[in-house]
């Protein structure tokens, strides 16, 4: 499993996107709190945690699935496929 830095992501398509994953999904703050952002439960749990005191805290996701890795990849990158079709 490989990791990848949070950036500017749009939450509702990042949640969207979540969604559609086949496979497990973590996200792991630098304090080392895990959620897996599979459950509904742990994706609020894990957005609150990220928003924290106001300011976005350093997070990494990490996905069992490489094609799952590959889409939110691509999402934290260049944003929603339609902003990407637009360029």
């Amino acid at each position: 499993m490989k990791a990848f830095n949070l950036n500017n992501v749009d939450i509702h398509a990042f949640m969207k996107a979540l969604d559609s994953c086949k496979g497990d999904v973590m996200l792991i703050t630098d304090e080392n709190d895990r959620f897996n952002l599979k459950s509904k439960l742990s994706q609020i749990t894990g957005l609150v945690k990220l928003i924290e005191g106001g300011k976005l805290v350093n997070a990494k996701i990490y996905c069992a699935n490489p094609e799952d890795e590959s889409l939110l990849f691509r999402l934290n990158l260049f944003g929603a496929a339609e902003d990407v079709a637009e360029v």
